[in-house]
């Protein structure tokens, strides 16, 4: 990468501060297994609030990112902004220069009829379709609202559940949306009546087996609302999903948002999102190929979410956001089986964040040896922005 242009848009996009930031993240705190190279801004617009991305990387090398969009709503007046609002939807920018430039006017990638969507979770499989899960929220009249389910409100905002859209031109249109089946014994309804379609925030992956893992999470209890997660398996590149097994449950324990990776041993791990547990991340891993997950275990350390990236020399860069001071991103690279998550040295991405509304990082390689770590980010409480980190990979 350009080391002019990586100085030019750190000045633009942060600051003087920026250069010093990334000069000590990579001297004085990375481990030589990964050197930070340069931040960058992929997308923002102070009239919008932008977060959530996900990112993948085409075969011909464009770099594509949605993620999803909502009015500022700090900007129209009002004293705060959410995660819930019935304007929020999913659109993508794409670069053709490995990151460097990025196109300015996103593009819909879908616009949910009955309410705001969140959190696209983009993924490529091996013939180049792109499949983006989300899910959503309507705002309802509040006395309607207040009939429905405890479980599924937010205020006045009802919970819609989710739903997967796909792309075989490379996200250029998309088909869908499919509502994938609920969960289980999970009796939630939407709000509609109808058993709540499954849904979560977190990557799914494809197998050596060809087949998709999806780890979803259902509702255990709903007063007070408890979530644990659980596995669905697509044969059929997630047209549709059959229920497999529990992947992490427990009667103290929050699990949420999670991602899933598959070893090169063909174990499948997923990093779990968990609440009243500190923050803490947790760790379940399934070694019959997702029949069942052996129990849970903590990882020791706070992180939430995570993305997992496989290297060229199978090892693995584990992204996620870290919401306590100092705000930012942070990662580890671990060994190709995902063995040492509890040893494996902690790197400071990012630690210059305005507050905890931030994180939920993605990541692609961009070469043989670099990689684009994507996340939403503010600074100072500033318009919330999509950035990203060039990270050089060592051996």
């Amino acid at each position: 990468m350009n080391r002019y242009f990586i100085l030019v848009r750190l000045l633009l996009a942060f600051g003087p501060g920026a250069l010093l930031s990334s000069h000590a993240a990579s001297t004085d705190r990375n481990s030589p297994a990964l050197r930070k190279v340069a931040d960058l801004v992929i997308y923002q617009d102070e009239k919008f609030y932008s977060a959530f991305p996900s990112i993948v990387r085409r075969k011909d090398g464009e770099l594509i990112t949605a993620f999803r969009r909502a009015p500022n709503r700090k900007r129209l007046g009002e004293k705060s902004i959410s995660h819930t609002d019935p304007n929020s939807y999913l659109v993508l920018v794409r670069s053709r220069d490995g990151g460097k430039s990025w196109t300015q006017e996103p593009e819909l990638i879908y616009a949910h009829p009955f309410g705001g969507s969140q959190d696209p979770c983009m993924v490529q499989l091996r013939d180049g379709t792109l499949l983006c899960t989300s899910y959503g929220w309507a705002l309802l009249d509040p006395d309607f609202a207040a009939r429905m389910d405890a479980s599924l409100r937010h205020g006045s905002f009802v919970f819609l559940g989710g739903y997967v859209l796909r792309s075989k031109d490379a996200g250029h249109s998309w088909q869908g949306p499919f509502l994938p089946p609920p969960v289980g014994a999970d009796p939630t309804p939407d709000i509609f009546g109808q058993p709540l379609p499954a849904y979560n925030r977190g990557a799914m992956c494809q197998g050596k087996d060809g087949r998709l893992y999806w780890v979803v999470a259902a509702n255990s209890s709903a007063l007070p609302r408890h979530t644990e997660t659980h596995l669905l398996i697509s044969t059929d590149q997630g047209a549709n999903w059959k229920y497999s097994c529990p992947v992490a449950a427990d009667p103290k324990v929050t699990f949420n948002e999670t991602s899933i990776y598959e070893t090169p041993r063909g174990d499948l791990v997923a990093f779990l999102r968990t609440e009243g547990f500190n923050d803490h991340t947790a760790i379940a891993r399934s070694t019959d190929h997702g029949k069942s997950f052996q129990p849970w275990q903590d990882a020791g350390w706070q992180g939430h979410p995570h993305y997992a990236l496989r290297l060229s020399d199978k090892r693995v860069l584990l992204v996620y956001g870290y919401r306590h001071p100092p705000f930012g991103i942070r990662a580890r690279v671990l060994d190709a089986e995902c063995a040492n998550f509890s040893t494996a040295e902690e790197i400071i991405l990012r630690d210059d964040g305005g507050n905890g509304d931030l994180g939920y990082p993605w990541a692609t390689m961009i070469s043989k040896t670099q990689a684009l770590v994507v996340y939403y980010f503010n600074r100072a409480d500033g318009p919330r922005h999509i950035a990203g980190t060039v990270v050089e990979i060592g051996r």
